[in-house]
């Protein structure tokens, strides 16, 4: 990158009036000089999840979208057509409180802090390509999962760039995997390279092939499973099954029932390193836990043929983990754990009958 005099902008203070006139601009990518297509489309196989008669119908909420919705791509049995990945240029773009501008464009990267009518912001006269997604930077799954593949275009593509990530694991992640991007939270660039890359595709399966290579940098053992505790539970863990953690009631009684009776080893993600992480993941033929996004640590680095056993709360269920269990043609199960939004419990005995389906 080559940072040269800072260049004074209006363009935030344009958003007021967008405002008060209720006008809402388009994505900053309608704004493109150049677009092209990264990979073809392709089709993925939906698979059935792993469940005891009764599971998914006992679903009453989610996360996000319908319980209808949830509950198709759960069940599976069917394919689906994953678009193609883009990639766009846009010209003269600010990038400003977590906002990008562009051409009467926007596209926001992470929610703003304040308002400020103008801004002074270093200009980039070569071309940077941003791989950072709005939901990258809400959730370390969608990070993990998500922005570190798309990182693989934006170093081809040219100079990486982020407005910055922080938070556990986050450096050791990107040592591991090489991401070396320029970061700021305030540029003015002449030129600007994004993606559209959440469509699950067959590119994408092989980035995300790539990166358990990266992750799991040689031979581990095999063993029956691990059990990822979510980080609630923790905090908790003093080896003791009267400990409660914040939702799932009885999530370390799980996991010494799976220890005990199954040989899964228990691994607290949010206590441990990522070589820890791949010698509890990488060898393991199931990668169980609470759905949340300390399961994403397992699911990027169990081995190919491993399976996922997730336990969903019944009130806030989703289909995001399957879909990435999908994409890479590897089974998921699921255990729908009884209760409300104030926390829930999972049957040990349904647990263990899922097993067996495994």
């Amino acid at each position: 990158m080559a940072m040269m005099q800072r260049r004074l902008s209006l363009r935030p203070g344009r958003l007021l009036f967008d405002r008060l006139l209720g006008t809402t601009r388009p994505d900053i990518a309608k704004a493109s000089f150049e677009r092209w297509q990264v990979a073809p489309r392709s089709c993925t196989e939906v698979l059935p999840a792993k469940a005891l008669p009764g599971q998914i119908e006992r679903i009453s909420g989610t996360r996000s979208g319908t319980v209808k919705e949830v509950a198709r791509y759960l069940k599976g049995g069917f394919d689906v057509i994953e678009a193609a990945t883009m990639g766009y240029c846009i010209r003269d773009v600010l990038l400003h409180d977590g906002m990008l501008h562009a051409r009467g464009g926007l596209r926001r990267l992470r929610p703003g802090s304040r308002f400020t009518p103008l801004t002074l912001a270093p200009r980039e006269t070569g071309r940077i390509a941003l791989y950072e997604s709005w939901l990258g930077n809400r959730c370390f799954a969608g990070w993990l999962g998500g922005d570190c593949l798309t990182y693989r275009l934006a170093e081809e593509a040219g100079a990486p760039f982020t407005t910055g990530q922080s938070g556990p694991h986050v450096a050791e992640y990107e040592s591991a995997l090489r991401i070396t991007p320029a970061s700021a939270a305030a540029i003015h660039c002449d030129e600007l390279v994004l993606f559209d890359d959440a469509p699950h595709n067959e590119h994408k399966r092989a980035r995300a092939d790539d990166m358990r290579r990266r992750l799991v940098r040689r031979p581990v053992e095999r063993h029956r499973g691990v059990f990822l505790l979510s980080y609630g539970a923790a905090e908790n863990w003093v080896g003791s099954s009267a400990e409660r953690s914040a939702e799932l009631a009885n999530e370390l009684a799980v996991a010494e029932y799976l220890a005990a009776r199954h040989g899964f080893r228990v691994l607290a993600p949010s206590r441990a390193g990522i070589a820890e992480i791949a010698r509890a993941c990488g060898g393991a033929e199931i990668v169980a836990g609470v759905d949340g996004n300390h399961l994403v640590h397992g699911l990027v680095m169990m081995p190919p043929d491993a399976r996922a056993l997730v336990i969903q709360p019944q009130t806030r269920a989703g289909s995001a983990l399957k879909r990435l269990t999908d994409r890479q043609g590897q089974n998921y199960a699921l255990v729908v754990a009884r209760g409300t939004n104030d926390g829930f419990a999972a049957d040990i005995d349904e647990i263990a009958r899922t097993l067996d389906l495994v």
